[in-house]
């Protein structure tokens, strides 16, 4: 819970588009009087003009958002461009026990507010046909299989039918809904038998193309062609000639949903449905208001002023990729966001939390799997300390993080962070005015989720990284030791006795052993070559257990062994000889075995520097341990 106020949720698309970055404004104003949070949960949709992305994880932090937190909900399904995306929000809302308003478009099983588009598209048509007298109109839709388009145009040819005119008028385009058919329209419009003396566009955007190709091909508008256009936008106002609109009033929404909200809340059910009516404006494009040059001058001064603070902002976005390029470590993440967030609008709190697995390892892990509800804060902005942080040892459940005695209204809005693979987690920020971010926080938050993974592919390679250096690390030790004892092979024992004679500095005394099991070909004979491998496996551990004093041993091969020690003396190499023969006589009668493990050995022991060769002091120590074997009894000197 944030505080003891109600807390209604918002969930939609796009919100920083200027239609709906009002509409969010209209929605604070009307919660605040009412006491009441809001939290948004906004996402991007499909992003791009030329080329396009979507990012199919962006909602799948709705998964985690426990609709029981909330008093009531609003869904704004119009902005989401992607169906996809409205039906699983829809689809989680459905589970909601608290009211949901559907304020854009109607759902069956929410409570809705919908738009009378027709009324508002009928007085533009009745405009044209009865104020100015026109009879060749024409109609510039927008995509036909979208359904504000469908009832735009049904409610066009309806009026055009009343007044006698043809339905279709002076020709139907279809545009786009945006800024690309403006020229295709025109060279239609323009190549009909008779030209139209006005055009009604579904929305403002294709008004504002429209006029624009109009302008290029010598056309004068109102004079020649007026147009008008829909949805009452910004751009439309700002545009010359001003567009003829019909606008849905943003503060009529909010005060309707806000309302109906506290009724149901209240156990009042509405009566009737209810409706949002446009409010038409009869402004230059249409020839009913002429340009106020000074007025104008000064709409081109604020047109300046933001195109210049647009620059600057492009340009601190530019730099903040840059160095959140940089960032390395995770800890290292909240201190390059302060110094970057400084061009989408004035926050006082903002926070980035990262899912956690079963583990407690955040999402940027490479060792991070089966994801949890649980999240935990790794960037903690808190301007005015209203906030408590969890323990960062401890997973947070709660989209929003609770209040420290605050009882006023707070707006938060929330986003995915995810790349193309994975969702990561969210950011939550806290605007201190009732105004929502700019577009360049979407940026930001896009940048940071490129930072993440980076972060979590960089991890993911350094764990590849690991492994193979594991790998490779035993493969060395399976190369360099004998696989039947353990010990050194051949490879493994000349590696590392070289390596220990070139480090010699200066003169030094060395010894140098060469050790043969006796007997050996006996055991294999009478007893099999499995009992013989035991034979030298128990012979290798016991001139293991005798390297007490740096020794290095190796298997050379069948049953010889090696041995090879810097630094020693006549005492450890006497101390070596009594330790193999004391463990060899236990060994032999503690362990009931019908042969004796007894082994010949052979030493050299001498003064010598880094370029000794071990292979001549091996031949040496080989020599005794030959003349030792063959003094033994019963033993037949080498042919």
């Amino acid at each position: 819970m944030i505080n003891s106020l109600k807390t209604i949720a918002f969930f939609g698309c796009s919100l920083t588009s200027r239609y709906r970055e009002g509409l969010c404004k209209c929605f604070n104003i009307a919660a605040k009087k009412r006491e009441m949070n809001i939290v948004y949960f906004n996402s991007l949709g499909r992003i791009g003009e030329k080329n396009t992305e979507f990012g199919e994880c962006e909602l799948d932090i709705i998964d985690h958002v426990d609709l029981d937190e909330f008093d009531g909900i609003i869904f704004d399904g119009e902005g989401y461009n992607e169906n996809i995306m409205a039906e699983k929000v829809i689809n989680k809302l459905r589970g909601a026990k608290c009211p949901v308003i559907s304020i854009s478009g109607h759902v069956d099983g929410f409570y809705n507010i919908d738009f009378e588009d027709a009324s508002g598209m009928r007085r533009l048509v009745e405009h044209f046909t009865d104020v100015h007298r026109h009879t060749r109109i024409g109609f510039m839709s927008g995509f036909l299989t979208h359904p504000d388009a469908q009832l735009r145009l049904k409610v066009f040819r309806s009026v055009m039918r009343e007044k006698g005119l043809p339905e279709d008028g002076a020709g139907v385009f279809e545009g786009d809904f945006w800024f690309h058919k403006g020229e295709e329209a025109a060279d239609f419009f323009l190549s009909r038998p008779e030209r139209p003396q006005s055009i009604v566009c579904a929305n403002d955007y294709m008004a504002i193309a429209l006029i624009s190709a109009l302008k290029q091909r010598g056309i004068r508008v109102p004079d020649e062609i007026a147009v008008s256009g829909f949805d009452g936008t910004t751009e439309g106002k700002q545009f010359i000639p001003h567009i003829t609109t019909a606008t849905r009033e943003r503060e009529d929404i909010a005060e309707k949903a806000m309302s109906l909200l506290v009724s149901l809340q209240n156990g009042e059910e509405p009566t009737a449905e209810l409706f949002v009516s446009p409010r038409t404006i009869f402004d230059q494009s249409c020839g009913c208001k002429t340009v106020d040059y000074e007025k104008e001058a000064k709409n081109l001064d604020d047109v300046y002023n933001d195109v210049r603070l647009f620059g600057y902002c492009l340009n601190d976005a530019e730099a903040a990729m840059l160095k959140l390029n940089k960032v390395e470590q995770l800890d290292k993440l909240e201190d390059s966001f302060r110094k970057c967030a400084t061009n989408f609008g004035d926050y006082s709190a903002f926070f980035l939390f990262l899912q956690t697995d079963q583990e407690g390892r955040l999402s940027c892990s490479s060792e991070f799997d089966k994801p949890t509800d649980n999240f935990r804060p790794v960037i903690w902005i808190d301007e005015k300390n209203e906030y408590v942080k969890p323990d960062d040892s401890a997973g947070f459940s709660c989209i929003i993080p609770h209040t420290v005695n605050s009882e006023i209204p707070h707006f938060y809005y929330i986003m995915s962070s995810y790349c193309a693979e994975k969702m990561f987690g969210y950011a939550l920020i806290e605007m201190k005015e009732d105004d929502i971010f700019s577009d360049f926080y979407n940026i930001f938050l896009l940048n940071l989720s490129v930072t993440l993974e980076r972060l979590w592919k960089n991890d993911n390679i350094k764990k590849l990284y690991r492994q193979q250096k594991a790998l490779y690390e035993k493969q060395m030790e399976l190369s360099i030791h004998d696989e039947l004892t353990g010990i050194f092979n051949r490879r493994g024992f000349n590696e590392f006795s070289q390596k220990a004679i070139r480090s010699l500095e200066g003169k030094s005394k060395i010894c140098t052993m060469v050790i043969d099991m006796d007997g050996l070909k006996h055991i294999n004979d009478i007893y099999g070559h499995n009992e013989g491998d035991f034979a030298i496996k128990t012979a290798a551990h016991i001139i293991t257990e005798c390297c007490r004093s740096g020794e290095i041993a190796g298997r050379a091969g069948g049953d010889e062994f090696y041995i090879y020690a810097s630094d020693y003396s006549q005492q450890k190499l006497d101390e070596f000889n009594c330790e193999l023969v004391r463990l060899c006589e236990e060994y032999n009668e503690n362990h009931d075995k019908p042969y004796r493990i007894e082994m010949s050995y052979g030493s050299y022991l001498c003064e010598t520097d880094k370029d000794g060769s071990i292979e001549d002091f091996l031949k040496i120590s080989d020599a005794s341990m030959y003349e030792q074997k063959m003094a033994k009894p019963g033993r037949k000197k080498r042919q």
